[in-house]
């Protein structure tokens, strides 16, 4: 994915980006990590701290079950992430998917800024 915003994304030693460094001050002396979805890791840092926290994220996480819009009467739950690009998240059920069933797709917008997703 394309950096967001002047957002340096942090890779592992493989080459896989793992999520972003987003600047806080303009010579990034402070950054904000972020996760490959574009949610906050904790308070803005200095750079090397931030690369560090963000290093320890794992592309795991977006194999679990998420809830879109939770707390709210419009919550969609057991969601699977299908795919994750500058053009957005595209999920599923998360049940439907496993049985190869077909399923309506929804959409949120990358980076999740508004962080409407989240995990159980």
């Amino acid at each position: 994915m394309s950096d967001v915003r002047g957002w340096v994304a942090v890779t592992r030693e493989d080459g896989e980006t793992v999520g972003y460094l987003e600047p806080v001050t303009d010579d990034y002396d402070l950054v904000q990590p972020r996760t490959l979805l574009g949610h906050a890791r904790g308070a803005p840092v200095d750079f090397e701290t931030g690369e560090h926290l963000v290093a320890e994220l794992s592309l795991s996480e977006l194999a679990e079950q998420w809830v879109l819009d939770a707390g709210t009467a419009d919550e969609i739950a057991a969601l699977t992430i299908l795919e994750l690009s500058p053009h957005g998240v595209v999920l599923a059920d998360h049940f439907a998917t496993k049985g190869l069933s077909a399923t309506e797709k929804l959409h949120v917008a990358w980076p999740d800024l508004e962080e409407r997703l989240s995990r159980r």
